[in-house]
């Protein structure tokens, strides 16, 4: 993000969504329906969102945060 960009709506309520997966060290399937849902509800993924998506999937795959079921 561009210093002094906003984040949209559904970006800011992504942010939120991932922060919260973030601090739990955990990503249920519900938690990881819910940000897949606020991501794809415009039907158009930002720059913004794509950035937040990109930084879970990094903490997924280096293990920081792990998918459990719920």
């Amino acid at each position: 993000m561009r210093p002094g960009e906003k984040l949209s709506k559904s970006s800011e309520e992504l942010a939120d969504l991932i922060h919260k997966a973030i601090a739990d060290c955990e990503l249920t399937s519900s938690e990881y329906d819910a940000i897949m849902k606020v991501a794809n509800e415009d039907q158009h993924i930002d720059r913004q969102e794509q950035n937040l998506l990109n930084q879970l999937q990094s903490l997924l795959a280096n293990g920081t945060v792990k998918r459990v079921k719920g």
